[in-house]
C-alpha cells in the first residue's frame, strides 16, 4: 500500500489559491509554467481533488474542449473528485465523483491506487479531511515567493507540532 501525499504550492503567507480561486499568481513565478521535475509525487497512481480544484483545472486549460490537456497533467490515472454536484467529465478521463466523509471513500481510493501513492492535489480543506481521518502520510509544499491578501488557506484547521515533523527543505528554482 502506498502513501497518501498532499503535494501543493503555497504562497509565502499560506494561501493555495487567491480570492478568485485562481493559481495565476503561481504561474507568474519564474518557471511556474514548467515546474522542475521532482516537484510532483512520482509514484502517484491516483489523484484526489475537491470540486473547486477540479472545476478550476477544467476552466483554466479549457479541458472540456481540449481533453488531451487532461492527460498532460493527470495521465491515465483515476481521479477521485469530492463533490455533491454533477460535474462534466473530459472525454477519455477516468473521473470518479464521490461524496461524504473521506473515511468512507478511503477504501475505494486505496483499492484504485494499489501499491502506488495517492496524490491529494487540492484543496486545503480536503487535505485537512484526510489529516483528520489519520490518512495523510506526507505533506510536500512548494513555497512560492508571493504574498496574497486572501483566498483558500493551505490547511484551514489547527494542527499542532506533535502531528507534524519537518523532514527536509531544499531550494528549487526561485
Amino acid at each position: 500500500m502506498g502513501r497518501i501525499v498532499f503535494d501543493t504550492a503555497t504562497s509565502l503567507n499560506g494561501w493555495i489559491a487567491d480570492e478568485n480561486n485562481s493559481l495565476a499568481w503561481l504561474f507568474a513565478v519564474e518557471n511556474g509554467e514548467n515546474p522542475d521535475e521532482g516537484l510532483f509525487p512520482a509514484g502517484a497512481t491516483v489523484l484526489v481533488e475537491g470540486s473547486t480544484t477540479y472545476e478550476w483545472v477544467l476552466a483554466e486549460q479549457d479541458i472540456l474542449a481540449n481533453p488531451e490537456k487532461w492527460h498532460e497533467f493527470h495521465g491515465d490515472n483515476p481521479t477521485f473528485v469530492f463533490t455533491t454536484r454533477e460535474l462534466p467529465v473530459p472525454e477519455g478521463a477516468d473521473v470518479r465523483f464521490v461524496s461524504g466523509p473521506v473515511s468512507d471513500v478511503l477504501p475505494a481510493i486505496r483499492e484504485a491506487a494499489g501499491d502506488g501513492d495517492v496524490w491529494v492535489v487540492g484543496g486545503g480543506d480536503l487535505a485537512g479531511q484526510f489529516l483528520d481521518a489519520g490518512a495523510l502520510d506526507k505533506i510536500a509544499l512548494s513555497v512560492a515567493p508571493v504574498a496574497l491578501t486572501g483566498g483558500a488557506p493551505l490547511l484551514p484547521r489547527r494542527v499542532e507540532s506533535d502531528r507534524l515533523r519537518l523532514d527536509s527543505v531544499s531550494a528549487v528554482g526561485q
